[in-house]
């Protein structure tokens, strides 16, 4: 039986900036912790960390590429709920950080 090749990646959460509504925040009604949250506009919220110069989500626990996961996984925001494992965007996030490619999860 094999692992989810997320479980072990982390990669997208330490390569992209995540935007997303502040209707998704605690504060707002929604399920983001008001704590990992960075306001952009009055309309857009940022998981904290992920601005950086060397992006890194603050809700990710342990090791890019060795084992990895979101501390709030249950209610990450939607960009990260709509990323897509072995995806265009996923194989460049797994580049960056020196990761093979993952092939045949994306039709």
């Amino acid at each position: 039986m094999s692992t989810h090749p997320c479980l072990s990646c982390g990669a997208c959460c330490a390569s992209f900036r995540v935007d997303f509504s502040v209707h998704e925040t605690e504060d707002m009604g929604g399920s983001v912790p008001q704590g990992l949250v960075v306001e952009v506009t009055g309309h857009t919220a940022r998981m904290r960390g992920t601005d950086h110069a060397r992006p890194r989500c603050a809700a990710l626990t342990g090791q890019v590429g060795q084992r990895a996961a979101c501390g709030i996984y249950e209610w990450r925001p939607s960009p990260c709920r709509e990323f897509e494992a072995g995806s265009a965007a996923c194989n460049r996030a797994r580049q960056r950080h020196g990761l093979a490619p993952l092939e045949g999860l994306v039709p």
